[in-house]
């Protein structure tokens, strides 16, 4: 096989396309492609309407609360359809800051969250609310002794991810749901990366509130979902008509509940099989990058993390160069979250995991799906060494750390300096 760059880039067109990027977001699947257009088309009604296409789309919608509530092991009535995953994480945390508010006005989150909560935690300071941001480690993991100490007597809720959907690395919410549950704090968890990968049940994680979007696990963008704890209140987030219980107004969106339903049962029933099958594929593809291209580190927990997720830093050249090369080689890849990718700022949660902001720029996210195969992870693995020695020989500070001007903060077998991570010392 000719591995020049030049060569296979223009081979590239001739071959089919690489997705690599299924943390932010999945091609529906053909069965819940072929129920979706069918609701549309023969199950219109307003579900809200006393006349028969009404019901038989309320029909619909409650048969596929009922299917998900099934799935999670939570009640029906537990269930409330919502637009996306950054609805959910709204409403759980401004629904539920608000509603306790005379009782304390503290609360608490992790400094590697995704923006859809740390956005609506800092709309929530602008209130008048106080938000402690709970640091991790190394690779991105809480300790539940800092939650735990972290708690006030005016602390009302605490919000930490299931999984990160940037770097994978999967956080101990059951302990840290199980410290809240013993102060009367309500705890909320974002499990958008997780669901359908991992699974989920809100009950045995001891979560009170916990969000959800379909978009991650085969389902349509635009429907999501939150799981509110029954007794527990909080305040609507949208105002309008009776919807969701009166808790959500808003005509329902019937079609993409139902694809959501179909597509989460389609997951779980393979979910065993196809969990273990990725992490075979991600195992193979960290420990030959790592071992194929020297500089480079895995970012994250090596085992408590995502079955798909795969993230690295390379040193030296910057991630949107290796974006749109690997692009044209006809890969699809993230340097970090989907959400941010219009950001030239390195990632907030490699920052927070102390990556210096020179390392952190040289990211990569790679998420496998459920059409990854061998055949991808072979022609991946031949590209990327190209890809970042390109990228290499045009870098300036690559340059300099051959000529010995420059120490490596990772070193050439991987791993982290970790006297270096404030940023590069000029020898």
């Amino acid at each position: 096989m000719d591995k020049t760059l030049e060569r296979r880039i223009k081979e590239a067109p001739k071959l089919p396309r690489v997705y690599f990027d299924h943390a932010a977001t999945t091609a529906p699947g053909q069965e819940v492609t072929k129920l979706l257009l069918s609701v549309l088309r023969d199950n219109y009604g307003n579900p809200s309407s006393f006349y028969k296409e009404g019901h038989q789309a309320a029909r619909i919608l409650e048969e596929s609360r009922a299917s998900i509530a099934g799935g999670l092991g939570v009640l029906p009535e537990e269930i409330f359809f919502t637009s996306c995953g950054t609805e959910s994480d709204n409403w759980a945390i401004k629904g539920a800051a608000r509603a306790r508010q005379g009782r304390g006005r503290h609360l608490i989150t992790s400094t590697i969250e995704h923006h859809a909560v740390l956005h609506t935690m800092e709309a929530l300071e602008k209130e008048g609310f106080e938000v402690t941001y709970l640091e991790v480690d190394d690779q991105g993991l809480i300790d539940p002794r800092t939650v735990q100490a972290a708690i006030r007597p005016d602390t009302t809720l605490v919000s930490v991810m299931m999984a990160n959907n940037e770097i994978g690395t999967l956080e101990p919410i059951d302990e840290i749901g199980a410290i809240c549950r013993k102060a009367n704090v309500i705890f909320h968890s974002d499990a958008v990366q997780a669901l359908g990968a991992l699974p989920v049940q809100p009950r045995d994680l001891n979560c009170d509130l916990m969000s959800f979007s379909g978009h991650k696990l085969y389902a349509p963008k635009g429907i999501g979902l939150l799981y509110k704890r029954k007794g527990l209140r909080i305040e609507r987030l949208l105002d309008g008509g009776a919807q969701e219980r009166r808790q959500r107004g808003g005509t329902e969106n019937v079609a993409y509940a139902a694809a959501f339903a179909k597509a989460f049962e389609l997951s779980l029933a393979g979910m065993e099989s196809e969990s273990k099958r990725q992490v075979g594929l991600r195992d193979r593809l960290i420990k030959a990058v790592i071992e194929s291209v020297p500089h480079t580190k895995l970012n994250g927990h090596p085992d408590k993390r995502l079955p798909n997720n795969a993230n690295f830093s390379f040193e030296f050249i910057e991630g949107e160069s290796i974006l749109l090369l690997l692009d044209s080689l006809g890969y699809a890849c993230s340097s970090g979250s989907a959400c941010t990718s219009a950001s030239l700022d390195p990632s907030h949660v490699l920052l927070a995991i102390g990556m210096p902001a020179e390392i952190a720029h040289g990211s990569l996210r790679v998420t496998i799906g459920r059409e990854t195969g061998e055949e991808e992870i072979d022609r991946f693995l031949v590209d990327i060494p190209l890809v970042i020695e390109r990228l290499r020989e045009m870098s300036p500070l690559y340059a300099d750390y051959n000529k010995g001007k420059l120490k490596a903060l990772i070193p050439p077998q991987g791993g982290m300096d970790v006297k270096m991570k404030g940023g590069y010392g000029l020898e």
